[in-house]
């Protein structure tokens, strides 16, 4: 019997190979080995780049559609530039920022802005949170619901804003129908500051309360469903239970709809635009609901001074990185407070 001691004396047998090593043709050869490498090596490659690559078009859009136009329109805002020559600009400085300031036109938009975007947001996020709370309940139809609210967001605006001119309307309009009859006079909602104003922020209302509306109910559905059990073991109504468990489980989310619904009111453009009797941009026939955004497109695109519309516009941008960082400053305080 052989040992192990002498298994190297032992005979190879014909056509077999070394005990313990692989067959001849099992090792690869060179060319086998370069080619698995470059199969690693794009491998590797692939696996570094393509989510890059597949993020890029984004990135691209942005750069030509964003940031380009956000650089360029800073620069414009420092010179003169007019509409009718935009290629011929002259170093202003400062100039267009202390013009505007200047123009009492600019504060009463911003006053008009402030109003709008307060008599929309306030009303509009309330009635959402409503619609959202009697949502959450089981419902018959309750996807029917759910595209009901979404229904105004995807109506255009220029279609929305001249039915409620209809509906506005001084001497032919719906609501002063309606008024007529618990002993209201007409209204002239499209010449008096406040009713035009209060006009305007219903267009406003009535696109954007469905869309807030989704949001706090998918906020509410993802509230477990073990502190509202809690409650009402404890005794709390309904009503309490809204109170002490909906609200502070929507804390974050109401905030972002504060958030987002102040940007949107700060460019309110397309409503107060087609809800002027005279179709123009200057908000009414003494600017009562002239909004930054109509002032930006008057001095731009009216007055040809696309210098001055430039350094409007990065006052607005200026506005909402102010906006976001009081919301960045309330989200902490909130969070070390929970």
């Amino acid at each position: 019997m052989a040992t192990r001691h002498d298994t190297a004396a032992l005979p190879l047998e014909e056509g077999g190979a070394a005990p313990g090593r692989p067959p001849a043709d099992s090792v690869p050869d060179d060319k086998e080995q370069r080619r698995r490498a470059r199969l690693s090596r794009r491998w590797q490659r692939d696996m570094r780049w393509s989510p890059y690559a597949f993020v890029s078009p984004f990135f691209l859009l942005f750069l030509a559609f964003g940031l380009f136009p956000l650089v360029y329109t800073g620069w414009a805002s420092l010179h003169t530039v007019e509409l009718t020559d935009p290629t011929d600009m002259q170093w202003a400085g400062m100039r267009n920022y202390t013009r505007i300031f200047d123009d009492d036109f600019f504060w009463n938009a911003a006053k008009n802005t402030l109003t709008i975007g307060i008599i929309s947001t306030v009303p509009q996020l309330a009635m959402a949170m409503g619609l959202a709370h009697i949502l959450n309940y089981k419902l018959r139809a309750s996807t029917f619901y759910r595209v009901v609210m979404l229904a105004p967001y995807a109506t255009s605006i220029a279609a929305a804003s001249l039915v409620f001119v209809l509906l506005f309307g001084r001497d032919y309009g719906m609501i002063n129908w309606a008024l007529h009859f618990v002993g209201v006079d007409a209204i002239d909602w499209q010449n008096d500051k406040w009713p035009s104003q209060i006009a305007v922020s219903s267009i406003v209302i009535w696109r954007w309360t469905g869309y807030n509306a989704l949001i706090y109910l998918a906020a509410m559905q993802a509230i477990p469903q073990d502190l509202y059990e809690s409650a009402a073991l404890d005794g709390a109504s309904r009503w309490k239970q809204f109170l002490h468990v909906t609200l502070p489980s929507l804390r974050p989310t109401i905030l972002f709809t504060v958030v987002v619904s102040t940007i949107g009111a700060s460019q309110v453009f397309g409503e107060p635009l087609l809800f002027d009797a005279n179709k123009g941009a200057s908000g009414g026939a003494e600017h009562q609901f002239q909004t930054l955004g109509l002032y930006l497109y008057e001095q731009g695109w009216v007055n040809m001074h696309l210098g001055r519309a430039s350094a409007i516009a990065w006052t607005m941008f200026l506005i909402l990185i102010v906006i976001g960082i009081v919301n960045y400053v309330i989200s902490r305080r909130l969070r070390a407070s929970s």
